[in-house]
């Protein structure tokens, strides 16, 4: 089968969660073909298995005349500086006046879909619309469905900036419509599209169903929409234009979800995310992101590892895993049980300027044990330690959680924390904020209370502390739960059953040069001391 990845700023180019997991994915599924479409910046690619190969690239980032210049859109050029004949300005018009309609009427899932794929049409015909959805006739449908009479109210309180910069961030989500990958021998060659997100990066998969009717998988570890709202950018936005935005990615991820073959969320969070944006129950099957247990084997078979007072963190350092909660709850912890030490350790940051929020961190726990000056010091010497992952402390994820007897994650917002699963992996009893996915992952071995309640947290902790036999209990049932549910296997197990039911029920398509149809029967193939005589007879050469 020759499937068609689809993957934004991530494998083949970049590490992390969603390069981890196409990576296993490919390799896994070692008798499919994978030609990859990465959306984001090139770089050189890592080393890809005999069954992958990079089939386009788009950086989607720049101004799209930079882009252009530099090739990295893979535009058709020539055709795409040609400018608007007064039959094509009259259907790019029509196209954003629907699509501009669907978006700020209360029922506008139809329109909306005509538009966009309107422009598709429009775009694949003339080599792509660069800078024609910042244009004034884009601006002028938008700014006229917005006024027209039943509009939103949010939409029809929108003025001319609003409509501008909305113009701007239209124009970057749809610029995979100007891409060349909608032709014979790109999208068009393959059996199945697998987008390893929604949003943008699901976009050219929905073209391809359009197209050539191939059939879009949908993986989503983490919901576009629900990142959109909670994107600390929307906080300097005016309010018509949040609710513009807010339009547009819940009308394409909508129509995303309508559209595809099938969608395989991560959790049930994820899940009811695509519920609500109105995915078809039917079409949903929940696929657990599979990730290593064996680095964790070790840890994890070894019951009398770990200083019974000592309580893990680990993550990125950042507002929302509120440490400050944390930190409170084990001063409280630390008030009731005087021994009791807490490591945090952190992912180290790759943003510049991540480190406010640690040192503020550092700067609390320093007026809440002022005895006791925290700093980055073997656990033991002081009762809270900040420590990075990698350094001579916290060399590995296996040491780390091997050096406790309690995993503590203190979020307000969560989608799948795999340092949940890792800690389940490790055998580890856990206290974590119902928050995201923690009640899927945990499923009764942990221990959950409410975010934003650090004498809940404290209390949790205190009750494991003090209760060794309750504490190994819940590690074993924590370890046998994520070997079930959370490995690598049955992640590949759960996608080779669904490619080969998604292509059974996709119209068969014969292709030039694929050779022809039954020139070698399936006896050929089955060992035997007539396989050789079945061979002859299929290609039409004499028996032997």
């Amino acid at each position: 089968m020759r499937i068609g990845l689809l993957t934004e700023g991530g494998y083949p180019y970049a590490t992390g969660d969603s390069g981890r997991w196409c990576e296993r994915l490919v390799r896994g599924l070692g008798q499919h073909r994978f030609d990859l479409y990465a959306l984001g910046p090139a770089d050189t690619p890592g080393p890809l298995p005999p069954n992958a190969r990079v089939a386009r690239t788009a950086d989607l980032g720049g101004p799209d005349a930079a882009l252009a210049a530099s090739g990295a859109w893979s535009l058709r050029a020539p055709r795409a500086r040609r400018a608007y004949g007064r039959h094509e300005r009259r259907r790019f018009t029509e196209a954003c006046h629907r699509l501009a309609t669907g978006l700020c009427a209360e029922d506008g899932e139809a329109p909306f879909a005509d538009g966009l794929y309107a422009l598709a049409e429009l775009a694949r015909e003339r080599g792509g619309l660069p800078g024609a959805l910042r244009s004034d006739d884009a601006v002028r449908a938008l700014e006229a469905a917005c006024r027209a009479p039943g509009a939103r109210r949010g939409a029809a309180a929108a003025g001319l900036p609003d409509h501008l910069a909305f113009a701007e961030h239209l124009e970057r989500a749809l610029r995979p419509l100007s891409l060349d990958w909608y032709e014979d021998d790109a999208l068009g060659a393959a059996d199945l599209c697998h987008a390893a997100a929604g949003g943008t990066t699901a976009l050219p998969g929905l073209l391809a169903k359009r197209f050539f009717g191939t059939p879009l998988l949908v993986t989503e570890y983490g919901v576009p929409l629900r990142a959109h709202y909670l994107s600390a950018a929307g906080a300097e936005r005016s309010a018509p234009l949040r609710a513009l935005l807010a339009a547009l990615h819940g009308r394409l991820a909508g129509e995303i979800y309508r559209q595809a073959a099938l969608l395989t969320p991560g959790n049930a969070h994820a899940r009811r995310w695509q519920e609500k944006c109105g995915a078809d129950r039917a079409r949903i099957r929940t696929v657990h992101p599979g990730m290593a247990a064996e680095r964790f084997a070790e840890v994890g078979e070894d019951e009398e590892s770990g200083d019974p007072t000592t309580l893990v963190w680990v993550g990125r350092v950042e507002p929302a895993k509120d440490l400050i909660g944390l930190l409170h709850a084990f001063a409280e912890i630390r008030a009731r049980q005087p021994d009791a030490r807490l490591r945090i350790v952190a992912v180290p940051e790759r943003e510049p300027g991540g480190g406010a929020y640690l040192t503020y961190c550092k700067g609390l726990a320093a007026q809440l044990f002022p005895d006791e000056a925290p700093g980055a010091h073997a656990v033991g010497e002081n009762p809270v330690t900040f420590e990075e992952l990698g350094g001579p402390e916290a060399p590995t994820l296996e040491d780390t959680y091997a050096s406790g007897a309690l995993v503590v994650m203190s979020s307000l917002v969560e989608g799948f924390p795999a340092s949940l699963v890792e800690a389940m992996f490790c055998a580890r009893a856990t206290v974590s904020t119902d928050v995201g996915a923690v009640v899927e992952i945990i499923g009764g071995t942990g221990l959950v209370v409410p975010p934003r309640n650090p004498r809940a947290l404290a209390d949790a902790c205190l009750a494991l502390l003090r209760d060794p036999e309750r504490r190994h209990r819940l590690g074993a049932a924590a370890r046998a739960r994520a070997l079930e549910l959370f490995t690598v296997e049955q992640n590949l197990a759960a996608f080779r059953g669904i490619y080969l039911e998604l292509l059974s029920h996709a119209p068969v398509r014969h292709r030039p040069g694929d050779g022809v149809p039954f020139a070698h029967p399936a006896e050929a193939h089955v060992p035997g001391s007539w396989a050789h005589k079945a061979v002859t007879a299929g290609t039409g050469a004499p028996d032997a």
